[in-house]
This record gives C-alpha cells, structure tokens and sequence, in this order.
C-alpha cells in the first residue's frame, strides 16, 4: 500500500498528467471556438490543438531535470522519450491519419453502390501537425516551471 501512496505523492509525476488534462482541456475550448458548438467527446480523442501527448512528456521530462538535475541520466531517459513520442505524433500517427482519410474516400467511392458493404470508418485524426506538437511542448514547460515555482 505504502507504494502507491509513493506514486500519488510523485510531484514530477502529478505535474505532467495535469499538463496533460490541461491540454485536453484546451482542445475542447479550440473545438469551441473553431465549431460554435459543445463536444465533450473531444476530450477522449487523441489528435487537435494542443498535443496532450507532447504536453505530458515534456512536463515530465521538465519535471525530471528541475528535481533531479539537467545533467542526470534520468533526465537524458525522459529527454529521448519525449522526442519519440513527439516525433511519433507528428509524424508516424499523422501520417497514418492522412491514409486513414485516403482509405476511408476509397470505400466511399468504391461501395456506394452496395449499402450491404457497412464497414466502420476508420479513425482520421490520430496525430498532430508540428505546431499543434510545438503548442503541446511549450504548455507542458510552462506548467512544469509554474508548478515548480508554486512548490
């Protein structure tokens, strides 16, 4: 029990995973904004403005370096996993969207004769573009620093 007690009190931890709601948080203010209507549902998806994704491994990795040291090893492990899953995002999970979009024409264009043919769509909008990725990063420092400055 004491060590999940451990987890909860991980500030480093707490930190990113707000940074993270906080994004989602935001995607469904821009939601509003660019669409004029109310969508709960977007803050379950992944994808859109900001990266959530960038928002949680870059206040983790923030986090790591203010409490443990710019030049600790452990900062280095959450550096380079911040940079994949960044990259991840913008480029691996964005391209698979965009094929997702392609295939998804495909089928529409290919079985609108045949309504029997009721495949589910698949999901377009996976990954980020690289300032919805940049925009994720720097609220992720920007949390991490202001946490820091709270505590």
């Amino acid at each position: 029990m004491q060590d999940i007690g451990n987890i909860i009190d991980n500030r480093v931890l707490l930190v990113a995973l707000i940074a993270c709601l906080m994004a989602q948080a935001l995607k469904l203010v821009v939601h509003i904004i660019k669409h004029r209507k109310l969508d709960i549902s977007v803050l379950f998806t992944t994808g859109g403005m900001p990266s959530a994704h960038s928002a949680l491994v870059t206040a983790l990795a923030t986090g790591v370096g203010q409490s443990i040291g710019w030049a600790s090893p452990e900062f280095a492990v959450a550096m380079v996993f911040a940079i994949i899953v960044m990259y991840d995002a913008a480029g691996v999970r964005q391209a698979a969207g965009k094929q997702a979009r392609i295939l998804n024409q495909m089928v529409d264009e290919l079985f609108h004769e045949h309504p029997e043919f009721n495949q589910d769509r698949l999901k377009e909008l996976l990954g980020h573009t690289p300032f919805q990725v940049i925009a994720g990063s720097a609220l992720g420092i920007t949390i991490s620093w202001l946490a820091r400055a709270a505590y």
